[in-house]
């Protein structure tokens, strides 16, 4: 059995796709940004004279405290996560991206890949990430 789902309190899917689905007794996390739900961005402010700043520690810990959120959802947690996909705009921002995840998983956590790409959804994010998680049996939890 397979169950599709969006998250009450997370920003809406920006086209018609799922936050998250089970099957298999894993979970499927869809790419998650640090936008919240009511759309503007964790770690981009734009000054009164419209300089934008873009925080890429500020948007990963957004990120994965979204991934989280989802999870619980589905009754798992970052610590079941198997494997994580992050799509970075700039390969200069790893450095801060790696500190931040380094907070959250150590050498035990997820099988992780990281790539730049051209653009993500909105010119202030700077990354995105997907997750497969493993849910915990009932007697796990």
């Amino acid at each position: 059995m397979s169950q599709a789902r969006t998250v009450t309190g997370k920003a809406t899917p920006r086209g018609r796709f799922p936050h998250v689905k089970v099957s298999g007794g894993f979970a499927y996390v869809s790419g998650t940004s640090s936008r919240r739900p009511d759309n503007t961005i964790a770690g981009a402010s734009v000054d009164e004279l419209g300089t934008t700043t873009l925080d890429i520690r500020v948007q990963t810990r957004a990120v994965l405290e979204n991934i989280r959120d989802i999870l619980a959802e589905v009754g798992a947690g970052l610590g079941d996560l198997v494997s994580v996909t992050t799509y970075l705009v700039s390969m200069n921002d790893f450095g801060g991206y790696n500190e931040v995840y380094g907070q959250f998983f150590d050498e035990e956590g997820p099988a992780r890949t990281t790539v730049a790409v051209h653009q993500l959804p909105h010119p202030h994010l700077l990354i995105e990430i997907s997750a497969i998680a493993r849910i915990p049996e009932e007697d796990e939890r």
